[in-house]
């Protein structure tokens, strides 16, 4: 559709210590060590991210809700919850990440998995 913004995000890579994630043609880490909610995720939970808007990123399989700004500088939000063996909100402290954004989502897709 002509004039339409679109926002691509997508999964590149996924190891035992994290994955990495494309929004646009910035790369981030999430290691698990600071995004533990990621830990226990299946491949395709963690594949299935969307990109609602410039600032935030969702993964509505797993229920997360994180800031960019809060992958690019972790040290920045201190951790609001620990990761839980079940579903439930999680998120990262104020301006890290609300519990769920009732917004328009676009979904990614899911490229390289490696052990």
């Amino acid at each position: 559709m002509p004039g339409t913004n679109t926002l691509a995000a997508e999964v590149t890579h996924v190891s035992k210590h994290g994955f990495w994630l494309l929004l646009g043609e910035e790369e981030l880490l999430l290691p698990f060590s600071e995004f533990p909610w990621f830990r226990q995720a299946t491949i395709e939970q963690i594949c299935a991210v969307e990109w609602p808007s410039p600032d935030h990123v969702y993964w509505p399989q797993l229920d997360i809700d994180l800031f960019a700004e809060s992958i690019r500088h972790p040290e920045r939000f201190p951790l609001m919850s620990k990761a839980t063996a079940n579903t439930g909100s999680r998120g990262r402290a104020e301006s890290g990440a609300p519990p769920s954004l009732n917004v328009g989502r676009l979904a990614a897709s899911c490229y390289t998995i490696a052990h």
